[in-house]
């Protein structure tokens, strides 16, 4: 037996070193999207058969080429593909045909339905949290373990709140997901979804202790809800992933915290000169919007009560410059604008009007020439599709996010919807690709669920919602617009759009609205507690400026 297979997997070779798969049918034809059987090549399983057998020829066979790679139903990119396994596809071997990923098979007639969701984000949240899981059995799939609260994530860069105050674990959102028997969270990430096997393929978050790595499996769904979030953008700047912050995560908040705090302690060194102390302490802030206005709004305040009164040595040299290409906050309207300018301002923010050209280990250029030096530089220009969407063989809507109809279904495949920063109405709805807010993600997810939870009884199990009436499709109407600026002063604008009329308002009024309206949309009572008592040890004694790790 070993040596007919060594004998097959010789010829095979020589067949391929002519640069093509031998006597099968050429790559496109293997891969197209209409083929009636398609193979994954380099699986798991694979893997674990190569290694435990001792034939040493397997790491001389070629392999397939990535870019063209075609993973049953979605356009892959090599980030989510398999660049350490070997490639091989014999259809007269048949130990090496169809091999299988570990995982959940197809639910079972009588089993309840399975919805499987992606990401643990504002949408994924608020859809897991309304589930009923007296109809339904839920998997979660996510890279992280818990849902950030991101309106306070600034606060928590400069120590006003502690990190945990704005983590909320998935499985206290949804308490089914541990103590279900058939509910599930999974700390993965997926790379491909079979929308015809109805199934999706996951590689497991791990630091290598698990036995085989990277450790993949697949899930089967029901239901589909991909709510994978984005990613910020960089406009293909050049220098901007390797040397910027962003301030998306909480793991962004700790590193932007770490690296203020060690540059405070830096600059007081001996021998330091005064130009080199200048940009350690020379803190910049790249985009106007919301985030950026809160997080240079939060390091003034810092600054002001903090650093003046524990570095008093550097105190003078300390600065923050908030560069944006057009206004600041331009959602919002023209008198809170004027009056966000001009309280920064007094609060010593330096605000810039540029373009950044690239981005350097210590300074930024400017589309104008201007070099500006910086020892912190946070980048926050908006949020774009993820590489994981951008990799989808799915409908797209403008901007490249996944298409979705009213009903928030993505349209050509079964049971497959979409929602959040990842989704967008197709133009043929009629309706505006939505912004990347936390509240419209929200609004989205609660109105899923409640459609889910409506039709789950008759149309839960797969390919069981053809025609099913869904009721209305969805309208979103905006709430509003808050952002705080520091120094105990906010903005509230509560128009519906940029162009309606409505009531505006700033200062410290605003504030106290802005921090009770936050507190209130706290996901748990465990944090709304966290949260005020942060607020108010800050209030007594300070931010602490301990720096751990």
């Amino acid at each position: 037996m070993a040596l007919e297979r060594i004998a097959r997997t010789a010829k095979s070779s020589c067949r391929r070193s002519g640069g093509a798969f031998g006597g099968h049918k050429s790559e496109k034809d293997m891969f197209s999207e209409g083929a009636s059987i398609r193979k994954y090549c380099s699986l798991p399983s694979l893997e674990r058969d190569s290694r435990n057998s001792n034939f040493s020829y397997l790491s001389s066979i070629s392999k397939v080429n990535h870019n063209n790679f075609w993973s049953r139903g979605i356009r892959t990119t090599p980030s989510y593909q398999f660049p350490s396994a070997e490639r091989i596809v014999e259809e007269s071997d048949l130990e090496y045909n169809d091999p299988k990923y570990p995982g959940l098979e197809a639910t079972k007639p009588g089993e309840k339905p399975r919805v499987v969701v992606l990401g643990t984000g504002w949408a994924a949240c608020r859809f897991l949290k309304g589930l009923d899981t007296k109809i339904y059995d839920v998997v979660c799939i996510s890279p992280r373990n818990h849902m950030v609260f991101t309106p306070l994530l600034a606060s928590t860069c400069v120590g006003t709140l502690e990190f945990r105050s704005v983590a909320e674990p998935v499985s206290r959102i949804q308490s089914a997901l541990a103590t279900n028997p058939n509910s599930y969270f999974y700390l993965a990430s997926c790379f491909g979804i079979e929308t015809q096997k109805h199934e999706v393929y996951c590689e497991t978050v791990s630091n290598g202790s698990l036995p085989n790595e990277p450790y993949r499996f697949k899930v089967s769904y029901d239901k589909l809800v991909i709510a994978a979030g984005s990613e910020p953008l960089t406009f293909g700047i050049k220098g901007v992933a390797e040397h910027a912050f962003f301030l998306r995560e909480v793991n962004h908040a700790q590193e932007i915290r770490k690296k203020l705090l060690l540059n405070l302690m830096l600059s007081e060194n001996p021998g330091i000169s005064e130009e080199e102390r200048k940009r350690l302490l020379h803190c910049v802030v790249i985009g106007g919007g919301p985030t950026g206005v809160e997080f240079s709004g939060e390091l003034s305040d810092f600054i002001m009560k903090d650093v003046r009164e524990r570095y008093t040595h550097v105190k003078d040299y300390i600065k923050v410059t908030l560069i944006e290409a057009n206004e600041i906050l331009s959602s919002f309207e023209v008198g809170l604008r004027q009056y966000a300018t001009n309280h920064l301002t007094k609060c010593g923010v330096s605000l810039m009007r540029g373009v950044v050209k690239e981005v350097h280990a210590k300074k930024i250029v400017l589309n104008d020439g201007t070099d500006v030096p910086y020892g912190l530089l946070v980048w926050s220009t908006g949020v774009g599709p993820s590489q994981f969407v951008k990799s989808l063989d799915l409908p797209k809507s403008s901007g490249g996010r996944i298409g979705v109809d009213g009903w928030l279904r993505v349209p050509a495949v079964e049971d497959v919807f979409a929602l959040g920063d990842c989704a967008g109405f197709l133009e043929e709805t009629g309706k505006p690709v939505l912004p990347a807010l936390a509240q419209v993600a929200e609004r989205q997810g609660k109105f899923l669920v409640e459609l889910f939870n409506r039709i789950g009884k008759e149309a839960g199990k797969a390919l069981s919602a053809k025609d099913i009436p869904l009721g209305e499709p969805f309208v979103y109407k905006h709430l509003g617009s808050m952002a705080s600026v520091g120094g105990y002063k906010a903005l509230v604008d509560l128009r519906q759009s940029k162009d309606s009329k409505g009531i505006s308002h700033a200062g410290f009024v605003s504030w106290f609205i802005w921090r009770s309206a936050y507190l209130t949309r706290v996901v748990s009572w465990r944090n709304r507690f966290y949260v005020a008592v942060n607020w108010a040890t800050t209030f007594v004694f300070g931010r602490d400026n301990s720096r751990i790790g």
